[in-house]
């Protein structure tokens, strides 16, 4: 029993050491491993709580990489049909009400999404933080009972939303529990806290988000995600203009 013990308390020291020598980038690059995969699935809603009333908005969504993603909205009647592509750089939205696609750039990229706290230019967003950022650890913080890391985050170019960002992650599971976004001047712009997560597939994930635009009254969005499964297979026609009038 005491050889036991010994060897437990070693693998916790050596534990620790190990998370105590990882750098920003090193902690940043675990993060988006977590986060990325081939292909992915989703099916979420967003409670969009404004100044009078709150809605729901619900979609489905297929991801492949980075780079493509496609997005039909369920409800409420009002905005079903309502598709959104992304391929590379590049977005469409198409309104079954119009019957018009159309691309979004240059300053619509700002307008908010279906009236959330999320913009286009969120959406658009490159999801493998150590592309757009530099990370150095500036402290560590308990919370919501996890032990996490405080990453400072600045921009590699000047092309991004956010200059400069500020996460706290989880130590042991390399996922965010709270973040904070700025412009350049230092000014708050949004701010994201992860209520729930739970194991899936060897990963955690965020299955309760709240995301709040802090230049805008409100209670901020709710993101819940309801499914979502990791690389199953995906038609290659998803990924196409075609299918936003389908």
């Amino acid at each position: 029993m005491k050889k036991l013990l010994v060897i437990f308390q070693l693998l916790l020291f050596l534990k620790a050491g190990f998370a105590q020598t990882l750098t920003g980038d090193e902690i940043l690059k675990k993060v988006d491993q977590n986060i990325t995969a081939d292909t992915k699935i989703l099916t979420s809603k967003m409670i969009i709580h404004g100044r009078r009333a709150s809605r729901t908005v619900a979609s489905k969504s297929w991801i492949r990489g980075i780079k493509q993603s496609f997005t039909e909205y369920l409800a409420p009647a009002r905005d079903a049909g309502t598709k959104m592509l992304k391929l590379d750089d590049e977005l469409w939205t198409y309104s079954p009400a119009s019957d018009r696609t159309i691309k979004i750039s240059g300053h619509l990229l700002r307008q908010s999404v279906m009236g959330s706290d999320l913009s286009y230019e969120d959406m658009m967003e490159d999801p493998e933080l150590t592309k757009l950022y530099r990370a150095k650890v500036v402290g560590e913080e308990l919370l919501h009972e996890r032990n996490c890391w405080i990453l400072e985050l600045t921009a590699k170019t000047e092309d991004v939303a956010y200059y400069t960002r500020k996460l706290w992650v989880d130590k042991e599971r390399f996922v965010l529990h709270k973040e904070s976004r700025y412009a350049k001047s230092g000014k708050l712009l949004k701010t994201t806290e992860i209520k729930t997560m739970r194991r899936i597939n060897n990963r955690w994930v965020a299955e309760h988000i709240i995301f709040k635009d802090e230049l805008k009254e409100g209670q901020g969005t709710e993101f819940i995600i309801d499914d979502i499964q990791y690389n199953p297979p995906i038609p290659e026609h998803i990924f196409s203009k075609a299918a936003l009038k389908k």
